[in-house]
């Protein structure tokens, strides 16, 4: 049916494809990163067994968009990544969340909003607005397990 095949000519740059036909459009696209991290937290006014110190393997989805520069690139992921470990992670990480995270009671639906918020700021700066053309958070996904997320989105967030 479909058999691998060596490409006969690796395509160069200049030779078989210009710099100005790298963008193929102008369009706003979605990237989207995922990262897990371990924390424990406990929640305050609850009667049930989250009242009691526990943790979790949280799951975390961003959905960023913007508009590609003359490469065709949106945002590397890599960029993302950075972002989510230096400025964000460090927070959550092998965490007590209660500790750790600004006065509030961590369920999922308080700290996905803290999240949206970290990364809306992080993309704010002056430098990765220059980078990254109308770079803007679109969602932020937060699964406390496997079947249980709570979600912040930009339209929520921005007009409520």
């Amino acid at each position: 049916m479909y058999g691998f095949r060596i490409v006969d000519k690796l395509q160069k740059i200049n030779e078989d494809i210009s710099r100005n036909q790298l963008r193929y459009h102008s369009k706003r696209v979605l990237v989207s990163k995922e990262f897990t991290f371990d924390a424990a937290h406990h929640l305050h006014c609850y009667e049930g067994k989250c009242k009691n110190l526990h943790g979790h393997t949280y799951k975390v989805i961003f959905g960023i968009s913007g508009f590609v520069d003359e490469r065709g690139l949106m945002m590397d992921f890599g960029d993302i990544k950075e972002i989510w470990k230096n400025e964000i992670e460090i927070y959550l990480d092998h965490r007590y969340l209660n500790e750790t995270l600004p006065a509030m009671n961590t369920t999922a639906e308080n700290m996905v909003v803290w999240i949206y918020e970290k990364m809306a700021a992080a993309l704010m700066h002056k430098e990765r607005q220059t980078k990254y053309s109308g770079a803007r958070v679109e969602f932020v996904r937060l699964f406390e397990t496997p079947t249980s997320y709570a979600e912040a989105r930009r339209e929520w967030m921005e007009n409520e």
